[in-house]
């Protein structure tokens, strides 16, 4: 077994809990009881020691994948020379009676549609990412694997039966038409599920997912007008819910771990956790498309995580508010397409990100702006995060991409403590005077002056990355005119626009994030969000047919079930990176914003933003 391109695999969840299934019937990741937790599948990392649970026809066959309309519930069909087999999987969402226990569960419904198929399944759990003495035994209930602590119980309803041997458990069957098989996985609980229960639990789940997608659809149908790309925008909703917590509305970046960067190289993160600016993104993205009760929530549960010292305020958290994040390595793990190391944790949580702030004070600045209850102890808390920056603002950090090099003064990390100090003057404004808006209005003019004198290069024609080069570039610095630090039409950010275009903008309409001479090649990726910043900077230059047309190119890379990954491989389209990225999506809903904020001749309006549908694409206020 080898590993299959991370484009032939879908997603499916709930709540807090991810499972990754390939076009070839094969859960190859999924964690229990969350996220962020241990895999108990995990062949994604390791083809051989990983685990997974792989149902799939004996004969040669075709595949594909789809979702089932405005639902995360997977389709996985299989063609073969005498049949066609339909695999169903998902995760219990929506229902009366839905309790922590029973979310820990994932539904596989396997249905012959037509002819004969024969087909095998193997289902070989590996505990705490292959670390685990895993025994799997047959006892009353069905299959169960058990191993350091660690249950997982298999139920299989239909005319198959399968047998425990060396660690895992398999069974082959020959299904005619009409004929189907429910499997039934519960992680550290068993309950009888006979198939009558599976199939009322499937309709809660398919209500549950398209009550949401109502919720957002007539919005989303508003935003994208007359453009053909409403059903993007709403999967791209339905994956950034997939990956919000129910509790805290954290939203972890993505479900994966160690998915490299480049191939062989030892880039690879773990990304199961919230980053504040990632999730500031996608909580406005989900807002705009009416679900602003997320946004709330979330704020308030980051308001609470981060009320501490300014200075100890982390760039990322746990999904549930865990601040040690240490990071330690999978050295037992060969990793994807034999890319080690595999990581868990992140030592980017310690590292000193200046953006933060400006984050943190934007979204609350935007959270306010739909009618968001900003308390008197939120406000004093805003108050010292505005007076923090005015003491750090100058001294150099890791910047957005998280370089672990020295630091350094990042022209984005100027940026967003600029936005620090003009969002909170603009608070400021709506309450009684008990902030030194004196100090802040001197510190954000100190700053607009360093940025502009320091993070601009005559030589590059083009704001750069950092205080200390004249020419390597960075797709951030097209977030200038985003963020309103400078007007679209400022000479300096066209011609920065024009750089990115001519240097990072690649022959296939990908966007490097980065180029120069002190950027290793690996650090040079295409990444997703990067394309789709140009998108939004194009349509604020009123250069419509360009952004359009970068647009419509990264969704040429994309094909069914149409989830988006952190880069793309520009010289063979290969997707990098950890997936399902909620960064790229939320970039796709942002930018199908700005497009569809255009008139009939393609040009901005200039009360386009805010406008009449209620969207403020990413900081337009």
């Amino acid at each position: 077994m080898g590993y299959r391109p991370l484009s032939e695999y879908g997603v499916v969840g709930n709540d807090d809990r991810c499972a990754l299934v390939g076009s070839d019937g094969a859960v190859d990741w999924c964690c229990f009881p969350t996220v962020d937790s241990p895999s108990v599948f995990g062949r994604l990392l390791d083809a051989e020691r990983g685990g997974h649970l792989s149902v799939a026809p004996t004969d040669s066959y075709d595949s594909g994948q789809s979702y089932l309309s405005r639902t995360n519930i997977l389709e996985t069909t299989f063609r073969t020379d005498s049949g066609r087999a339909t695999l169903v999987d998902f995760m219990p969402a929506g229902g009366d009676d839905r309790d922590p226990e029973t979310q820990q569960e994932l539904f596989r419904h396997l249905r012959c549609e037509t002819g004969q198929l024969t087909v095998e399944i193997d289902c070989k759990p590996r505990f705490d990412y292959a670390r685990a003495d895993t025994r799997v035994e047959e006892e009353s209930a069905g299959i169960v694997a058990r191993g350091d602590g660690d249950a997982l119980h298999l139920q299989v309803y239909g005319p198959v039966s399968l047998r425990p041997t060396d660690g895992r458990a398999v069974g082959t069957v020959t299904l005619e038409a009409g004929d189907s098989v429910w499997f039934v996985v519960q992680y550290d609980h068993v309950r009888p599920t006979s198939p009558a229960a599976c199939r009322r639990i499937r309709a809660e789940t398919v209500a549950y997912w398209r009550q949401y997608a109502s919720t957002i659809e007539s919005r989303a149908s508003s935003v994208v007008g007359d453009d053909p790309w409403l059903d993007e925008v709403v999967r791209s909703a339905l994956v950034l819910k997939l990956l919000t917590n129910d509790d805290t509305s954290a939203v972890y970046a993505a479900p994966t771990t160690s998915l490299p960067e480049v191939f062989g190289g030892r880039r690879n993160w773990d990304y199961r956790y919230n980053w504040i600016r990632d999730s500031n993104f996608a909580v406005q993205a989900l807002a705009n498309l009416g679900d602003s009760d997320a946004a709330d929530r979330y704020y308030e549960w980051l308001l609470d995580v981060c009320h501490d010292d300014p200075a100890e305020i982390q760039p990322l958290y746990g999904a549930h508010g865990e601040t040690d994040l240490s990071e330690s390595f999978l050295d037992h793990l060969d990793g994807y397409r034999f890319s080690a190391p595999v990581r868990v944790g992140n030592l980017a949580a310690e590292q000193r990100q200046l953006d933060a702030y400006g984050i943190l004070v934007q979204g609350l600045y935007e959270a306010v702006q739909r009618g968001y209850d900003l308390s008197e102890g939120d406000w004093q808390w805003v108050r010292r995060v505005v007076d923090h920056v005015c003491d750090v603002w100058d001294e150099p950090d890791s910047g957005i991409w998280e370089f672990r090099v020295e630091p350094r003064h990042y022209v984005h990390s100027k940026l967003l403590c600029w936005v620090a100090l003009d969002r909170g003057i603009e608070l400021a404004a709506r309450r009684d005077g008990d902030a030194d808006t004196d100090r802040w209005t001197a510190e954000r003019a100190s700053l607009r002056a360093a940025i502009e004198d320091r993070g601009y290069s005559e030589t590059a024609g083009s704001f750069v990355q950092h205080f200390d080069t004249d020419e390597t570039l960075d797709a951030a610095c097209l977030l200038i005119p985003l963020y309103e630090f400078l007007p679209p039409g400022d000479g300096r950010v066209q011609s920065t626009l024009d750089a990115v275009v001519d240097g990072l903008l690649t022959d296939d309409g990908l966007v490097r994030r980065a180029k120069g001479p002190d950027i290793p090649p690996a650090g040079r990726g295409a990444f997703l969000f990067c394309s789709f910043w140009l998108v939004d900077a194009l349509v604020l230059a009123d250069r419509v047919d360009e952004a359009r047309e970068c647009f419509t190119t990264v969704l040429d890379h994309v094909d069914s079930p149409a989830l988006l990954p952190e880069r793309i491989d520009p010289a063979t389209g290969e997707f990098l990176g950890n997936y399902p990225q909620a960064f790229s999506h939320t970039g796709l809903i942002n930018s199908v914003i700005y497009l569809g904020s255009v008139d009939d001749d393609d040009t901005l309006p200039p009360d386009a933003f805010p406008n009449d549908r209620g969207v403020h694409p990413l900081f337009r206020f």
